[in-house]
């Protein structure tokens, strides 16, 4: 529990990363494959591992309850589908020898049946909607002020708009996180965590 605190505030910064990079990969007019590509897709991929505790540690700020149970477990899904997702970008981008080739080998991917839903337009979804209604939830309880509700759909919605957004969105989502922060080093350092 020591590591959680960074791990809620790491999500979001290989957001704002991922968004950086990706915006310096653009500057050329030539944005993968290539190092950029894989840059970008790598700091993001460390992100989504790093949401994974970082959730679990905020969902503890809770008390335990199948609803709480429900939502963490909806968020994990989300992630995994996303972290996948990733690495599917990752994979294309080694092979591919071009933009083209690269574009080729994800429709193909997404030809798969299923993949596009669980991977790219449904089950992904799940992760960002868990981690809002995780905020409420936190917030209801005063574990999160009432503030990082919003802040949090904003750094959601944002890059929903145009991915160039991703770093504000990033940024969104750690300043709405950040107000617990305090509270998992607090419990960290409690010689008895209750759950």
């Amino acid at each position: 529990m020591k590591r959680a605190a960074l791990y809620v505030i790491a999500g979001p910064v290989g957001i704002v990363a991922y968004g950086l990079v990706r915006l310096w990969g653009k500057s050329d007019g030539v944005y993968g494959p290539g190092l950029d590509w894989q840059a970008a897709h790598l700091v993001a991929l460390a992100g989504m591992v790093c949401f994974v505790p970082g959730v679990l540690a905020l969902s503890r700020l809770l008390p335990r309850s199948p609803w709480r149970s429900g939502v963490v477990a909806g968020t994990l899904v989300g992630l995994a589908a996303t972290m996948v997702q990733f690495g599917a970008d990752i994979v294309e981008g080694l092979l591919a020898e071009d933009r083209a080739e690269m574009s080729r080998l994800g429709a193909d991917f997404k030809d798969i049946p299923g993949v596009e839903g669980a991977f790219y337009d449904v089950v992904p979804q799940l992760f960002f909607l868990g981690l809002l209604v995780l905020a409420v939830m936190l917030a209801v309880r005063r574990r999160l002020p009432w503030w990082s509700v919003p802040l949090l759909l904003a750094g959601i919605v944002l890059p929903a708009v145009t991915l160039d957004l991703l770093p504000i969105g990033g940024l969104c989502m750690a300043l709405a996180l950040a107000p617990a922060l305090p509270l998992l080093r607090e419990r960290a350092e409690s010689p008895v965590a209750v759950h």
